[in-house]
């Protein structure tokens, strides 16, 4: 357990790229299996440790200490792990488990026993691997590695990246078959027709659109839902997220059309009588294990097809765009799938004007794409631009402030911010979002010094703060919502500015924001 500590307290103080890929390349080549294999499912989010969740693991600390204590410890720290890993009690001889130890043991456990077996590998431990052990089961490494620097840092010249990212979705953790074939033995003899594909990212094209020529690209939507390979073949069927999660139990509905051979690269969608539905909708689908017959009713999943990535085991990947969309209008697709349609357009005057008439349609933007394009692993640089509407902006006002993670467990930097409605002795303001990026480190020192000088109360981690300071937010979109107050949920909310300047009577009104739905 000490060396993955370690890893995890140099990769959280270093912050460039290459001196990650440093870091994660010794540690793969100095350490043994299975341990450097629990540690790279760690790392990429492919660990699963069930039932240990930080409700268990408080549980433990209550039982330990007095609750309010440990309550009051943890707002000051602002982070679980830390918390605990600094406050459970220091063992008479360190005798760290090994990493293959912690998780063999957790998984081995059942429910009912899996605080104990808990509670005795941490008796063993230094505060150090405490909390590295912490962070395991919670699976919050919040250490800037993603799955793929993870498995870039694991590439070679005789093991190209994408071939590693082709192999990952057959190979179980703790990847034993993966580190012989990188330490020089043979290839692993795997099934690959139901891997996910790694997908082909657009950039941002910004002001750049001016520069490019129409008759070299295409136009599509950008719908508002999430990016998904649908794949089926004789052996299965499987729909996974752009970062290559598999959701297929969360839509059955979907797999049970799947009744094609090939792998489709589309937007995953909640369509109601042919409209698109919101985006709120289709969240109350994603991350369920068990979909009930009145969730797959109300919240009907679909797939509207972007590409088409394989078709009767044949790679289609290195063909131009061009071909692909061509092999995909032919094919007959199943209920619960559509084509995603393209826009016919000469000049970029025109398209962006039907971009920015598009908002009440759930749609984000639009996708521009090369004619000649392979499909591509990443973010290649010239193939794949989009183009997303100008966000919606408001003056809303700060009235709750929450210590941020990790790095941000010292600073107040979650906001949460409202707007004025009607109340019965004048207008009152009530909550409509909440926003933690958009502001530099400097500006978060100030605002961080602002909620330390004006709060009012402590509601546990939270503190409501004097209003008295207008935060410009941007958002994509704003919906009807049930399950707020304030009736309104906002998409993807973001500090554009702090308006130190601006009176807080000058915010925006609730119906203003309700004005915008659309």
């Amino acid at each position: 357990m000490t060396p993955f500590a370690d890893l995890l307290e140099r990769l959280a103080f270093t912050p460039g790229r290459n001196g990650k890929l440093t870091l994660l390349r010794q540690y793969f080549a100095t350490t043994p299996d299975p341990d450097r294999g629990w540690a790279l499912a760690a790392l990429a989010g492919t660990l699963d440790l069930p039932h240990v969740t930080s409700s268990v693991i408080k549980g433990l600390m209550e039982e330990a200490m007095d609750p309010h204590l440990f309550a009051l410890s943890r707002a000051y720290v602002g982070d679980l792990a830390e918390t605990v890993s600094l406050l459970w009690p220091e063992p008479d001889r360190a005798n760290p488990p090994s990493l293959d130890e912690v998780v063999t043991s957790l998984l081995a456990a059942s429910r009912s026993d899996r605080p104990a077996v808990l509670a005795r590998l941490l008796d063993r431990c230094g505060a150090s691997a405490r909390l590295a052990l912490i962070k395991l089961c919670t699976g919050g490494m919040r250490v800037g590695v993603s799955t793929r620097l993870a498995q870039t840092a694991l590439a070679d010249t005789n093991h190209p990246l994408e071939t590693i990212e082709r192999l990952w979705f057959a190979i179980d953790p703790p990847y034993t078959e993966l580190f012989a074939w990188l330490d020089g033995g043979a290839m692993p003899d795997v099934d690959l027709s139901l891997a996910y594909r790694p997908m082909m990212l657009a950039h941002p094209v910004e002001d750049r659109v001016s520069t490019l020529s129409p008759a070299e690209h295409v136009a599509e939507w950008k719908w508002d839902g999430i990016r998904v390979q649908a794949v089926a073949t004789p052996r299965g069927r499987r729909l996974y997220t752009r970062t290559g999660d598999d959701i297929s139990k969360s839509f059955p509905d979907i797999l049970a059309q799947m009744d094609y051979h090939g792998c489709l690269d589309g937007e995953l969608l909640v369509v109601r009588d042919g409209e698109v539905a919101p985006f709120a909708d289709l969240q109350k689908r994603l991350g369920r294990k068990r979909v009930g017959k009145k969730t797959l009713a109300d919240y009907p999943a679909h797939v509207r097809a972007y590409d088409l990535l394989d078709i009767d085991g044949i790679d289609l990947r290195d063909l131009p765009w061009s071909e692909r969309r061509a092999r995909l209008d032919r094919m007959d697709l199943p209920e619960r799938f559509d084509l995603s349609p393209l826009i016919p357009f000469d000049q970029w005057d025109a398209l962006e004007a039907l971009r920015d008439g598009a908002r009440g349609e759930a749609l984000e933007g639009l996708m521009l794409k090369r004619r000649d394009s392979a499909y591509v692993a990443g973010r290649p640089v010239g193939q794949w631009w989009k183009w997303k509407r100008d966000p919606l902006e408001a003056d809303c006002v700060m009235m709750y402030a929450q210590r941020g993670h990790g790095k941000r467990s010292s600073y107040y930097s979650d906001y949460t911010f409202g707007a004025w409605t009607d109340g019965p002795d004048g207008p009152v303001l009530t909550p409509v979002g909440k926003a933690y990026s958009g502001f530099t480190d400097q500006e978060l020192t100030e605002l961080d010094r602002f909620v330390r000088n004006n709060f009012t109360q402590r509601f546990g981690p939270v503190r409501a703060v004097k209003p008295a300071l207008v935060l410009e937010i941007a958002f994509d979109a704003i919906q009807e919502s049930k399950r707020h107050k304030s009736g309104v949920a906002m998409r993807f909310p973001r500090i554009k500015r702090i308006r130190w300047d601006k009176p807080i009577e000058e915010a925006a009104t609730l119906e203003s924001l309700k004005a915008m739905i659309g």
